[in-house]
């Protein structure tokens, strides 16, 4: 195990979403997500 692969990672602690001005209204917004080709979800993400 010579070689290993670090990198620095991310958790939900460490990202702060702040809200903004958008031209983007809610009932135009997609927030599906894709799951496989024959799978999609109406929720905007997947939980780790």
């Amino acid at each position: 195990m010579e070689h290993k692969i670090v990198q620095d990672g991310i958790t939900f602690d460490d990202v702060l979403l702040i809200p903004r001005y958008s031209e983007i209204t809610p009932e135009s917004a997609d927030t599906r997500t894709q799951l496989t080709r024959r799978i999609s979800l109406n929720i905007p993400l997947v939980s780790a």
